[in-house]
């Protein structure tokens, strides 16, 4: 039987390491826990655990602290967690079947990140490389990525992710970016990422201008190609620039076909062109229902990183807005009802109105 060994940094985080700790302390060999520069408890609920813990001087590159720390784990595998993060189904069976019968492939989780967006709280989903073997690193400063060319296998293991719930990070984040940015200007990774810190803080013309830099630089075999497209689609509306757009989401219709974040993102597109200028793109209008109703046949899957709703509720609920405002009554109140077989609150507010 192999040995699995759970990795982790930290720094001030007795509010959540416990709970991350136990979602894994009968799944683990050991615990290794390098600390950054802890001022609370962070420590001593490490120790409750048995964690073997390590000091680190921070010096602004996660994937030297996380590189670090696996220098001091001893088992056979690694499984990688922050400590804003926890296992939450039951996988043991599945993580140890993995180990044990794979070499030279690395597992992806299924981590469920929860934000808050204009309809409440949300939900979405991303697959990560968090277990590997022992001789494997991490490059790069920030959003660091494992150093391998070894395959990559979606396991049906889910990490739940709160740490930005309530919270930013962008202050820290941001100029660890800007640095890789000026090392490499053309990686399109560091300008996907910035974007996103720079929508969470809402300058969207910032957001907007990164993504037109990774959307140039991006080989359109990358896993996180069809998010920046989505991405994109988003900033632009949000900065205003539509009519650039347009051509971006003419020209990825059929590559991203399958998507229905792109469909559900590409509907809001055209509602907002039309807006913008109806006598000019009212032309487009019936597209709406089309990417609407293609997010539903799509469905929820597990093929792209995605938002959970945009293949089931959300779909659903704006359809039945765009039925209600063309006067279609009769489709909106079924889409809604459907909606709300999700408890979809905003579909029930909808509904109220009948």
């Amino acid at each position: 039987m192999k040995t699995l060994s759970i990795v982790m940094i930290v720094r001030n985080e007795e509010k959540v390491l416990g709970r991350c700790l136990e979602s894994i302390k009968n799944l683990v060999d050991e615990i290794i826990v390098v600390d950054t520069g802890s001022k609370d408890t962070t420590k001593e609920i490490a120790t409750s655990f048995g964690a073997k813990i390590y000091d680190y001087e921070w010096n602004d590159s996660f994937s030297d602290a996380r590189n670090y720390a696996l220098e001091q784990a001893t088992s056979d595998w690694n499984l990688v967690l922050d400590s804003d993060e926890y296992l939450s189904n039951e996988s043991a069976d599945e993580i140890h079947n993995f180990i044990n019968n794979n070499n030279n492939t690395i597992g992806r989780v299924k981590r469920i990140d929860k934000f808050k967006d204009k309809a409440g709280d949300s939900f979405a989903q991303t697959f990560i490389s968090r277990l590997f073997p022992r001789n494997l690193r991490y490059k790069g400063k920030i959003h660091e990525q494992i150093d391998s060319s070894l395959p990559r296998v979606k396991l049906s293991v889910e990490v739940q992710h709160d740490g930005y719930y309530n919270q930013s990070r962008s202050e820290r984040n941001i100029p660890l970016l800007l640095h890789e940015i000026k090392v490499a200007p053309q990686e399109a990774y560091y300008h996907y990422q910035i974007a996103k810190e720079y929508r969470g803080l809402e300058k969207h013309e910032l957001s907007y201008h990164h993504l037109k830099q990774a959307y140039s630089y991006i080989d359109k075999t990358t896993s996180y190609y069809p998010n920046t497209i989505v991405d994109y689609i988003y900033a632009g509306m949000a900065s205003g620039e539509l009519d650039e757009i347009l051509q971006v989401i003419n020209d990825e219709n059929n590559r991203l076909s399958d998507f229905a974040d792109y469909q559900f993102a590409s509907a809001l597109y055209y509602l907002e062109i039309i807006m913008k200028n109806t006598n000019k793109y009212v032309h487009l209008l019936p597209e709406i229902e089309i990417c609407y109703q293609k997010c539903l046949q799509i469905g929820e899957t597990d093929k792209y990183d995605s938002v959970m709703g945009t293949g089931s509720f959300s779909a659903l609920h704006n359809l039945g807005v765009f039925y209600e405002v063309t006067g279609q009554t009769t489709k909106a109140i079924e889409c809604y009802k459907k909606a709300i077989e999700y408890d979809y609150k905003p579909s029930l507010q909808r509904l109220q109105n009948y």
